[in-house]
């Protein structure tokens, strides 16, 4: 049956690839190969609906994109859920928001990743919780449900006329995705999983590059113990992504304490497998500024000294989410509604 729909779904989207080459679009953006300085702007839609108003450097109103490529940001990361609410911080990223916005951001001439988290809403380290559409479905029935998600995602996403250059199969995922069937403690299910995610995105759009992605950067023992169980299960990836946030671990340590282990393990994890690594989550205090800034540029200092170009990009999370709106303490957006110093880091 999973074969059957999978055939029907190439074919549908072998017709509308023929309808769009009738109406041209704007150009892609250029694949430079230079490092990628990016930020994941998931809120904007409902911070711009809600009247939020950003200013530039000057005081004066702008809209956002413009202000982060002003200041050196030439990617976009959004995240999609599957049937979200309508809850102004913990809603919205719907399939149709999602491309909207990433039809927006190729407009500005932006790269574009895409970031599927499985859910409803958030999933992160503690929490993978299953759409609930998806609940009581068997193992077969759920591994089909995602891959037909994920197809019909990058399918709207190519009618749209974009192409996402990295596309991430799950969020944070230490402790696995989309629970219980996708935890840890059943490698094989979940990289049965990541492997459907994988074969959906490689089917509609062969050149974009998927991530596998795990929090606490600086941890080599958490990465090495993550990605060789899923090397030795046949999981189907192209780049490790990896999130680093100071203020989220034990103690809160500053950056310069272990910003090496940082280096190390993008060294290890390019070396060991193969792959590319890139830093698809960062972020520092906001009340911090220098302190931010300053990580900022260590971080992207250490991705690009990852070996053989293998370092491929940073991105901030949310950096334009300010505290006045979010109540987020890690954006680089003061209560003026300016961009803090910080956010000049990418742009030197």
């Amino acid at each position: 049956m999973q074969a059957i729909k999978r055939t029907y779904a190439l074919l549908l989207t072998a017709l509308s690839l023929t309808l769009l080459a009738c109406h041209p679009s704007s150009a892609e953006p250029e694949k430079t190969g230079e490092l990628s300085l990016g930020a994941d702007i998931s809120w904007l839609p409902q911070m711009e609906a809600s009247g939020y108003v950003f200013y530039n450097d000057n005081g004066q109103p702008e809209d956002c994109f413009k202000i982060l490529k002003e200041h050196g940001i030439n990617s976009i990361r959004l995240r999609t859920w599957v049937n979200p609410s309508d809850d102004p911080r913990s809603g919205h990223c719907s399939k149709e928001e999602t491309v909207a916005m990433a039809r927006r951001a190729k407009e500005w001439g932006m790269r574009v990743m895409i970031n599927f988290h499985y859910s409803d809403s958030w999933a992160d380290p503690v929490k993978q919780h299953k759409p609930k559409d998806w609940e009581g479905l068997g193992f077969e029935q759920l591994n089909e449900a995602l891959y037909n998600y994920t197809y019909e995602v990058m399918a709207a996403l190519k009618k749209a006329g974009v192409t996402p250059e990295w596309v991430q199969v799950g969020n944070e995922i230490p402790s696995g995705m989309i629970h219980p069937e996708g935890h840890t403690d059943n490698w094989p299910q979940l990289v049965a999983l990541i492997n459907s995610g994988y074969d959906a995105i490689k089917a509609v759009s062969p050149s974009s590059k998927v991530i596998l992605h795990v929090d606490q950067g600086n941890n080599n023992e958490r990465f090495r113990w993550w990605f060789d169980n899923a090397e030795r299960e046949g999981a189907k990836y192209d780049v490790i992504g990896m999130s680093f946030y100071p203020y989220w671990l034990e103690g809160k340590p500053d950056y310069t304490k272990i910003i090496d282990d940082l280096g190390h393990n993008l060294n290890d994890m390019a070396y060991r497998y193969n792959k590319e690594v890139m830093v698809v989550e960062v972020g520092g205090e906001d009340l911090k500024v220098r302190n931010t800034h300053d990580m900022l540029r260590a971080v992207i200092r250490k991705v690009k000294e990852v070996p053989n170009e293998k370092g491929k990009g940073v991105f901030y999370w949310e950096p334009q989410g300010a505290r006045s709106w979010s109540h987020y303490a890690l954006s680089v957006w003061g209560d003026n509604g300016k961009p803090t110093a910080a956010l000049d880091a990418f742009m030197e």
